[in-house]
């Protein structure tokens, strides 16, 4: 429809007296402004790479180079030390130039020079003061006079209104560790898991490989740090999700979920269309590197590298690895309802669908009564089936003619809808309706999100939201901040009307959404029956558990002086020790992106003083004082590792890239081997929130995010995701899988809320003693008064 639309705009017809020629002045009319628009996209594209290129400077400063440089002309001493004079005498084709001329070019040359290298030496300052990470391990609130000597610093150094990706050549790259230490601290991480026996032979283990294989190794990956932009990233990426040929499906994608209490509109179209609306701002701002840098402290920067693939990005399968493909600016958008595959447009006239048309479009598809065609409805479920058989099927069956066009238009789209059939979102009147969203956004129908996609836009009837998102090329705080962004845009700056449409006219003069065709052959067929009947399964064995905690949020955990996020693991390992009765590897994410490409490092969150703790927690005998500083220790301990990871000094990450090297040159490591085996029965993560303060949940309480979660890293563990919203709520995602007769993610749950409220006591019993304390010696001071 849209081409047929398009090729009215010009036709013509050869008469006797000559050519009829007609044009179509509304179809000409949107030609001239999507090139006008075209046009300035490049120019504001050039001006902000221009900008972001010679950050922390600025094109006016170079002009201010070359005034100074042009009045040094006629003062007696000379700055440039003779070197205006020597590029005087050595330009080409001086001989066609005057005196002047050449004097004026070799002072401009020079300024030039001077300022590329004023530009350098603030970019490798600023880098030499981001390299220090003291200022993370200080104690919260109690700054030294040197870090904010540092900081102070680093503000002068940061320039002003930097743009996203300002700051990307002044990041430090991600240190390599010492030998020593990671294997150290790996030893002390396992110490508390082991029993002697299996922790002499592991030390064994580690020691012989530290005095054979391991400077060998080191060398090769300090050579590496040395050369790429980061030491991790791209072999994290390849090896450990492009490479994994089990389905992504809950095996790798995550998801996030809508607002918690607050639905704006109950009409899907009308969500969507605001949704998709605020997404397509989204894009036009990171195209251009408009967003503001993310900056911990307000002041120290983030990688934004991640950011530069959220759109129009499709992981590709292969036989023996995976792809990303990411392509640049795409006008479409391609929508999945009942088993047909439409293509919508989002541009027309040169500028983005408002949300009126974008609802309109919407409306189209779900008015329409067509049927899927043959092999259409599951197709999707390729890509939630093992990798190798959809990469053949791929180039079987989708290599040419309809086929390829069709999926082409799916895997070059901006991203993918799906208009789902089934209204989902949390009830509080419904004990499992959080649980059902979340297996919804996870895995749905196992054919009605295209896993591939970098994310899976899901809109549902009853007007609630949610993203499916592939994990390969960026981490859950990247979509986090896109739909953190989203949300603030559509409920406070688009809003909708009474009756719950987008505002804005309504044009009905848009081509329709076009059908995307197929013609899938029955050998296909089979293959895509095949791999839904293997995701199903899959699906169906995901337990899913959404446990709100409302008894107490950050607010009270600051209040004893803890950090919420130890605050949280410690009561994990808890309830982790309650439900299993044995102790396990724990995994918990940390990001690395204070350095140039970094994505994730692993804190082992189980460590000695936390079990030391849990089994005080376990203890008749032990007082609830012994218990508290137990807890604090493990408090400080976790804290500290947390911020180790942080900067560039964790684990499993620095052991990963060894065990590849050790690959690369065929050499086998037991003590590698042994390490990278071991299974993660408790994996767990923090969902960022308030990444952007765009909502001011003080004053809007009920516009808080329910957070996101993903599925079980173990056969037999716990996957726990969770997101500490506002200052009195917390909401866990708990996974694991109904084949294991010794998980219940439920149960998990309960034990979670009771580990929190007996870590609480332990501080209200302690500000009980004290207050108690207090009395006593008011009393004591009363007495005294009165004799």
């Amino acid at each position: 429809m849209a081409e047929a639309h398009q090729a009215v705009g010009f036709q013509f017809t050869v008469r006797p007296d000559g050519l009829d020629l007609k044009l179509s002045k509304e179809v000409i009319k949107n030609i001239y402004l999507s090139g006008v628009t075209a046009w300035k996209k490049r120019a504001i594209q050039f001006k902000n790479g221009v900008l972001a290129g010679v950050y922390p400077a600025s094109p006016s400063s170079w002009l201010i180079v070359v005034i100074a440089m042009m009045s040094s002309l006629y003062i007696p001493f000379d700055p440039s030390l003779g070197m205006i004079d020597a590029l005087k005498e050595n330009l080409p084709h001086r001989h066609c130039m005057s005196v002047q001329t050449r004097v004026v070019l070799s002072a401009i040359l020079f300024a030039t020079g001077l300022w590329l290298f004023l530009i350098y030496l603030l970019r490798y300052t600023l880098k030499a003061l981001l390299s220090y990470h003291g200022w993370i391990f200080e104690s919260h609130g109690r700054m030294s006079k040197s870090t904010k000597m540092w900081l102070s610093l680093v503000k002068m150094f940061s320039g002003r209104r930097p743009l996203l990706y300002s700051f990307q050549a002044s990041l430090p790259k991600l240190p390599v560790p010492s030998v020593d230490d990671t294997i150290h601290r790996y030893l002390e991480s396992v110490r508390s898991l082991l029993d002697s026996e299996q922790y002499n032979q592991m030390e064994t283990l580690a020691n012989d490989f530290k005095d054979s294989l391991a400077a060998q190794l080191q060398r090769y990956l300090i050579l590496k740090s040395w050369w790429g932009t980061n030491y991790v990233s791209d072999w994290w990426e390849e090896y450990i999700y492009l490479r994994g040929r089990s389905p992504i499906m809950v095996n790798s994608n995550f998801y996030i979920m809508d607002l918690l209490y607050v639905t704006p509109t109950h009409r899907q179209a009308a969500r969507a269309g605001n949704v998709v609306h605020a997404m397509l701002q989204y894009r036009r701002k990171l195209e251009r590197g408009e967003h503001e840098p993310l900056r911990a402290l307000g002041t120290v920067p983030m990688c934004s590298t991640q950011m530069e693939r959220i759109f129009n990005t499709t992981r590709i399968p292969g036989i023996e690895t995976d792809i990303v493909q990411h392509l640049t600016d795409r006008k479409h958008l391609v929508v999945y309802h009942k088993g047909r595959f439409f293509q919508v447009w989002l541009y027309t006239g040169g500028r983005h669908l408002l949300p009126s048309e974008l609802e309109t479009q919407f409306l189209r598809i779900l008015n329409d009564t067509s049927e899927p065609l043959p092999g259409e409805l599951k197709l999707a479920a390729l890509t939630a089936g093992n990798r190798v058989p959809w990469a053949r099927a791929r180039n079987k069956y989708f290599s040419q003619g309809g086929n390829k066009a069709s999926l082409d238009a799916i895997e070059s789209s901006a991203f993918f809808l799906t208009l789902d059939d089934e209204a989902q979102g949390y009830d509080p009147t419904k004990t499992k309706s959080l649980d059902s969203y979340a297996k919804s956004l996870l895995h749905g129908k196992c054919y009605d999100r295209w896993f591939d996609k970098s994310f899976t836009l899901i809109s549902y009837p009853n007007g609630k939201m949610g993203i499916n998102a592939e994990h390969s090329w960026a981490d859950a705080p990247i979509v986090g901040h896109m739909w953190e962004y989203v949300l603030a845009t559509d409920c406070f700056h688009l809003g909708y009307t009474e009756e719950g449409h987008c505002k804005g006219d309504v044009n009905k003069g848009l081509p329709n959404p076009t059908r995307l065709q197929w013609q899938i052959p029955k050998e296909c067929q089979d293959a895509i029956e095949t791999s839904y009947l293997s995701a199903k399964q899959i699906a169906d064995d995901v337990d899913f558990h959404g446990y709100l905690f409302t008894e107490f949020g950050k607010g009270l955990i600051k209040k004893c002086r803890c950090s919420p996020d130890a605050f949280i693991q410690l009561a994990l390992q808890l309830a982790q020790f309650r439900d299993q009765r044995v102790f396990c590897l724990t995994y918990e994410s940390s990001m690395t992106r204070m350095f140039r490409d970094g994505r994730t490092e692993t804190v082992r969150s189980c460590t000695s003083e936390a079990v030391a703790f849990v089994r005080a927690m376990e203890d008749a005998g032990a007082t609830n004082a012994q218990r508290l500083a137990l807890f604090r220790k493990a408090a400080d301990k976790h804290q500290n590792m947390y911020r180790l990871a942080m900067t560039g000094s964790g684990i499993d990450r620095h052991l990963f890239c060894l065990y590849i090297v050790s690959k690369y040159l065929g050499i086998d490591s037991p003590f590698l081997t042994k390490v990278l085996s071991e299974p993660w029965k408790l994996s767990t993560s923090q969902t960022p929130q308030q990444q952007l303060n765009l909502v001011d949940i003080n004053k809007f309480p009920k516009y808080v995010g329910a957070g996101g979660g993903f599925g079980p890293v173990a056969d037999d563990g716990y996957g726990v995701s969770y997101i500490i919203v506002g200052e009195n709520l917390i909401t866990f995602h708990i996974s694991s899988k109904f084949s294991s007769p010794d998980t219940d993610s439920f149960r998990f749950g309960q034990h979670i809320g009771k580990a929190m409220l007996d870590i609480q006591a332990l501080f209200k019993s302690e500000n009980d003693k004290k207050m108690v304390e207090q009395a006593k010696q008011i009393q004591m001071e009363n007495g005294r008064k009165h004799k």
